[in-house]
């Protein structure tokens, strides 16, 4: 099992697990809009709801971010930590990867 949080720098290099973690990484950082060739890329964001609903869709909208845009790593946990009243969230996800997929690329 692997944790990941969002991306601070790219390896233009990585192979294997590594290109996976750093994929998800991406995934993390980026919100739904901000990509301009594929805007529905990221996450979506949510706002202007109490923070343990925010807490609850950011978790499933990073769910099904991770499994549609990289479907080689499986989130088996997630923490969100942060400030509600300044509308900071940091997550950090436990993912396991799928050997299988990773010895036929």
């Amino acid at each position: 099992m692997y944790e990941v949080e969002a991306m601070t720098n790219i390896d233009y290099g990585a192979t294997g697990v590594q290109e996976v973690l750093q994929n998800v990484a991406f995934i993390l950082s980026t919100h739904t809009m901000n990509c301009p060739l594929d805007r529905g890329f990221g996450i979506e964001s949510v706002i202007d709801k109490p923070i343990t609903i925010v807490k609850a869709l950011h978790s499933a909208n990073v769910v099904e971010a991770i499994n549609q845009f990289e479907p080689r790593a499986t989130v088996e946990e997630i923490e969100i930590t942060g400030e509600a009243e300044l509308g900071l969230l940091r997550t950090k996800v436990k993912v396991t990867i799928n050997d299988e997929s990773l010895q036929s690329t």
